[in-house]
């Protein structure tokens, strides 16, 4: 019997009395409204650390004023990680025994440190380099006030962070956490500039004769099974699953003028595609 004096207001919702295990009813949820692309007009690019800033002016430089010019007319989210500072403290970790939780909340002080140069540089054009207890949350105002943000591309998985299937190296790395970004966000295009022209079959830093591939899909590269790749693995499987993000491209930094055909819709690295 309803009790006709209880005022109080019940929340009426279609997963208010389910199971969120059911994958049922999880695939219930994909048949809602669309998922909405909350900054459509803005390009991620994640810069690499190792490959760009950490060696130094000469090739620094040269990106920073490619950057300059783009943000004339493009809104650019940019992610750096660690870089080779980030590695050492990998092997420290590993050498002391830490998990990986651990190793994934100490390399993001080597990324700060990376995000704040590259601001200073960019500081002329109006970019700023935005702490991470902020950025999620205040994006979307301060990439309508200022043409570009830089952010710590290590994602925050912090003492969360996934156990990876072979060592202890965090998986989610900045690679990743750029491509979570412009999923989450519904950007425009994620770029990875790294200091090889794209993917290979083999590294061709050590085999002359590897074989560049210009474009793939997630399936293909997961079933080929490299032993080396130029991007976080990870990435294959979150571009699988992905809703909004469909593709990244892997460029030559050392090239920089590269960098503004990527974000201008060339074909000039090896694109990885989704399945779909």
């Amino acid at each position: 019997m309803t009790n006709q004096t209880d005022k109080r207001h019940h929340l009426n919702s279609v997963l208010m009395r389910e199971s969120l295990i059911d994958k049922k009813v999880m695939a219930s949820t994909e048949v809602e409204t669309p998922v909405i692309r909350m900054l459509p007009d803005t390009h991620v690019i994640k810069i690499g650390s190792s490959s760009i800033i950490d060696q130094g002016k000469s090739l620094t430089y040269p990106v920073v004023e490619v950057l300059g010019e783009l943000l004339e007319t493009e809104k650019l989210i940019l992610g750096v990680g660690g870089g080779l500072r980030s590695k050492h403290v990998f092997s420290i970790g590993c050498d002391l025994g830490l998990p990986t939780g651990a190793l994934a909340q100490i390399s993001v002080t080597d990324a700060l440190g990376n995000a704040h140069m590259l601001g200073a540089l960019l500081s002329p054009y109006g970019v700023v380099a935005i702490p991470p207890e902020i950025f999620g949350h205040l994006l979307p105002l301060f990439i309508r006030s200022a043409p570009g943000v830089i952010f710590n591309g290590v994602p925050p998985y912090s003492l969360w962070e996934h156990p990876p299937g072979i060592g202890r190296i965090p998986p989610h790395r900045t690679d990743a956490g750029c491509l979570i970004l412009g999923e989450c966000f519904g950007c425009k295009s994620v770029t990875l500039v790294k200091d090889v022209d794209g993917l290979y079959d083999s590294d061709p830093k050590t085999n002359p004769d590897a074989k560049f591939i210009p474009e793939i899909t997630a399936s293909e590269l997961k079933a080929r099974n490299f032993k080396t790749l130029p991007f976080d693995e990870v990435l294959v499987d979150i571009l699988k699953t992905s809703r909004l993000v469909k593709s990244f491209q892997v460029i030559n930094g050392t090239k920089p003028e590269l960098i503004k055909a990527a974000i201008n819709g060339e074909h000039v690295g090896t694109i990885v595609r989704a399945d779909n």
